[in-house]
């Protein structure tokens, strides 16, 4: 079995909204609606998990998950103080028979069908020739010059573009691997700035895919003009 886990516990405070920013509009729908739309239309995915605020549990159950008959969310997911503690939420929720999991931020809605099938096939042929490799993630190529700089902000070093990129989501992974990753961070009371880094300080290996660098997150106010922007040009 593959599962999925959206994230969608944040307050987005950044947009100045007085809803969290994954239950605002994009063309009449909410913006999680879109992110969850395209796990729905995988026929890689099996289960959905979405992790929410506490308070949000009745308004996207009625108003998201029944309204647009989202079938395969199996459960809705209290979040946590962080986005690792709403994963960790989410992965004790999934059954032990899974193998998979992809975990997307429910404030990237221009993720596509075809880039989750993507990530779930090369992870599993990549795995066949590397044992070691237990995840796969988006990111976008760095297309601007990046410095390392000090604490009193003088430059350090010119990191070269080849050298580094922007992770995205979705970030999959197999099942007990990244488990035993976030079982392991909160047993040292490590939080990481996103999945793949979990897994990456148990040793293991995770590859990159060079996606696209529409797939956005929704923070500010320019990126839901943005996203707004782009839905309309792809007539999604």
């Amino acid at each position: 079995m593959i599962a999925a886990i959206i994230t969608a516990a944040g307050k987005g405070s950044r947009l100045k909204s007085n809803i969290s920013k994954q239950f605002m509009n994009i063309y009449g729908k909410p913006i999680l609606a879109h992110s969850i739309n395209v796990f729905q239309n995988s026929l890689k995915i099996q289960e959905i998990y979405v992790a929410v605020p506490k308070e949000y549990m009745d308004f996207c159950r009625e108003s998201i998950i029944e309204k647009y008959s989202f079938t395969k969310v199996r459960e809705l997911v209290c979040g946590g103080n962080t986005r690792q503690e709403s994963v960790f939420n989410a992965l004790q929720k999934i059954p032990s028979s899974c193998r998979i999991v992809s975990i997307h931020d429910g404030v990237r809605p221009l993720v596509t069908t075809s880039e989750i099938n993507m990530l779930i096939n090369s992870l599993l042929r990549l795995n066949k020739k590397d044992p070691q490799l237990k995840g796969i993630i988006m990111a976008a190529p760095a297309y601007e010059t990046v410095k390392k700089i000090s604490e009193n902000n003088f430059i350090d070093a010119t990191i070269s573009r080849n050298q580094v990129c922007f992770a995205q989501t979705p970030q999959t992974f197999f099942f007990d691997s990244i488990f035993e990753a976030h079982k392991k961070a909160r047993e040292d009371h490590f939080t990481g700035t996103d999945d793949a880094g979990l897994v990456e300080r148990l040793g293991w290996k995770v590859k990159v895919v060079f996606g696209r660098h529409e797939n956005i997150k929704i923070t500010t106010p320019l990126d839901l003009f943005l996203a707004e922007l782009i839905i309309n040009r792809n007539n999604k």
